[in-house]
């Protein structure tokens, strides 16, 4: 069994070829699912390089953006990254956020909820945050089933460490699943709570375009990855490789789905 892999959520060229291309795609779909006016202001808690940030400016034509993350890597990649006046970055904790009380129109997180370890004070400090009447909202990756990417990693890493299962972020977080998250947001007093799927597709151009963001050391996957030996390592590649039977233009073709949830502060 491996030892538990430290994860690296710190450098922005890494992530991005790794989920950041299909977090953007997700981004969109959220947008036009809250349905937001334009001219609000708007928290985006646990940025990372800008995902969401760039759907909103470019589908909200929001009057400013309040972005917050804990990695200086990811606040610096963003920053270099988005330009626009609109936005202010910053270092910070989800948990316990440097915002005034019922400041924003709209709070969002997106893929962020689930690696923080007290999900209820994210959720918490994003509803004081928010305006009476105004929307908190955020979306999470499905891992049990629908984050075909991560989902076919899990299952060979599993086949060929039995004993690593563990680690598998389906087991891992539970919150990412529309049961959890729809509890999460009504206990704590949120109204109007609503659930639905985001579903896009994943085109890899081949198998390297899908193997080698595994090997950026950014995310849980890639992290467990590079906590193993070669031998191991080489197992997993194979296996996925005789698994993942390319089209005939040599593309390897996926689906990934999120769990979007919202309510009403």
């Amino acid at each position: 069994m491996a030892d538990k892999p430290q994860e690296n959520w710190g450098s922005g060229g890494p992530y991005e070829q790794y989920v950041g291309r299909w977090s953007r795609k997700i981004a969109r779909e959220f947008l036009a699912w809250l349905h937001v006016a334009p001219g609000q202001t708007w928290g985006d808690v646990g940025c990372g390089t800008g995902a969401l940030i760039d759907a909103i400016l470019a589908h909200a034509n929001p009057n400013a953006i309040a972005a917050i993350d804990r990695s200086d890597g990811f606040i610096a990649e963003a920053r270099r990254r988005i330009g626009d006046a609109r936005v202010r970055f910053e270092v910070g904790d989800a948990t316990l956020l440097p915002w005034h009380s019922r400041l924003f129109d709209v709070t969002v997180s997106g893929l962020v909820l689930n690696f923080v370890s007290d999900h209820q004070a994210m959720v918490r400090e994003m509803a004081r945050v928010t305006k009476s009447g105004g929307k908190v909202a955020a979306y999470v990756w499905d891992y049990a089933r629908g984050m075909e990417m991560m989902r076919h990693f899990w299952d060979v890493a599993i086949i060929v460490s039995p004993d690593d299962s563990q680690l598998d972020q389906a087991e891992r977080f539970p919150i990412c699943q529309p049961e959890p998250l729809q509890e999460l947001f009504s206990d704590l007093g949120l109204a109007e709570v609503s659930c639905r799927a985001i579903e896009i597709p994943m085109v890899f151009r081949d198998f390297a375009d899908y193997w080698n963001p595994f090997l950026g050391k950014q995310g849980a996957a890639p992290a467990y990855l590079a906590s193993v030996d070669d031998e191991t390592r080489e197992r997993i590649r194979a296996l996925l490789q005789s698994r993942l039977a390319p089209a005939a233009d040599g593309t390897i073709k996926m689906t990934a789905k999120a769990w979007a949830v919202q309510g009403i502060a």
